[in-house]
């Protein structure tokens, strides 16, 4: 048993672990798991129960209520290790907050920091060899919160279980992404969840993802819900622009998540004297950046894709080139940066990075 902050972990590890039988050299994205996963419950307005086990499959009742009424959250957050051999995890306090904020929108218990970060602290060290020394790879983390009643009927579940699973992986995308702006269909609302990790805001989108993948396309441009012209994101990503040497995002608000990766580009940004919008962008000041040849460069921000270089931006039938990717000069030079302070090869002087051990 492992105690810290008044939080008892209890410990039950994995008789054999599979690690060996990974190929770190040729990882893919989210389909392989660790030995271990975290797990602690809510019940009676309270937490308790909090256990590292081997990781398998959940115990679920088919009535749970999460998976009737979408009770359901998560965040997304990656571990390095760095040239020292160090393993860390990049700003994994912002994620508590977020998670939180998640959780008050989707009318769930929040989580307390001390277990969030025990939890995660423990399980990580636990399973630290599963993390990739690799370029350009990591040890995916994923929390995540479900409503846990065994109970048909629209309400709030009053039990809740909160789980850790990690997974190593290599670079969600292997190459420059090609996106659709999509005129019709919507993924978030003003009053809705779109600034929340709900489980369904991602359902959503897969139908019209698909549709466009059908047409060649690696992702949607989603637009607002009321003109169908101002973007607001990219898939699962924050999206960027650098029009005339300036960086433009669009503002944060109820349809936009407040990416992590997405604040710390702007923070390098702003550090780097560089100047930055967060305003509304419409896709006619892009296409039109682009009949110009001032749009320079497009990408987007995320936990998974980190940034993900847009090579073509597909419009009202016709097909936006971007500039090639190396002669983009902000992004490659913000994805150097990043990557390097996770690797301990410059001063993290924001204190971003988390050491576990």
């Amino acid at each position: 048993m492992l105690t810290a902050d008044n939080i008892t972990i209890k410990v039950q590890t994995a008789p054999h672990s599979r690690v060996s039988e990974i190929d770190f050299d040729n990882l893919s994205f989210g389909k392989m798991f660790s030995d271990h996963m975290f797990m602690a419950d809510f019940k009676n307005n309270h937490w308790g129960d909090a256990q590292i086990l081997p990781y398998g499959p959940l115990p679920m009742s088919p009535s749970t209520s999460a998976l009737h009424y979408g009770q359901s959250i998560f965040e997304g957050m990656k571990a390095y290790k760095n040239d020292k051999g160090e393993v860390l995890l990049f700003r994994p306090l912002e994620n508590h907050k977020r998670i939180n904020i998640s959780a008050e929108r989707m009318a769930m218990p929040s989580i307390p920091q001390e277990l969030f970060m025990e939890g995660l602290r423990q399980l990580v060290k636990l399973d630290k060899d599963w993390v990739p020394s690799t370029e350009g790879a990591s040890l995916y983390v994923r929390p995540f919160l479900i409503g846990t009643d065994e109970f048909i009927g629209v309400r709030p579940s009053d039990s809740y279980r909160f789980y850790i699973i990690t997974s190593p992986g290599g670079r969600y995308y292997n190459e420059p992404v090609k996106v659709l702006v999509e005129p019709n269909f919507i993924r978030a609302v003003e009053g809705g969840v779109g600034f929340v990790k709900a489980s369904g805001n991602y359902g959503r989108s897969l139908f019209p993802t698909r549709l466009a993948q059908q047409r060649g396309y690696h992702q949607i441009m989603w637009t607002d819900a009321r003109n169908h012209r101002y973007l607001e994101e990219s898939g699962t990503m924050n999206l960027m622009f650098v029009i005339d040497d300036v960086l433009i995002t669009p503002p944060l608000g109820d349809t936009i998540l407040a990416g992590i990766t997405r604040d710390s580009v702007l923070t390098l940004a702003r550090d780097w004297k560089m100047k930055v919008q967060e305003r509304k962008i419409s896709i006619d000041e892009i296409i039109d950046a682009h009949k110009r040849k001032t749009l320079d460069e497009a990408f987007g921000t995320g936990t998974a894709a980190t940034i993900a270089h847009i090579s073509q931006i597909g419009f009202e039938g016709k097909d936006y080139i971007l500039p090639d990717v190396p002669s983009r000069i902000f992004s490659n030079r913000v994805a150097d940066e990043l990557d390097n302070i996770r690797k301990g090869r410059v001063p993290d002087i924001h204190n971003w990075m988390y050491k576990i051990v």
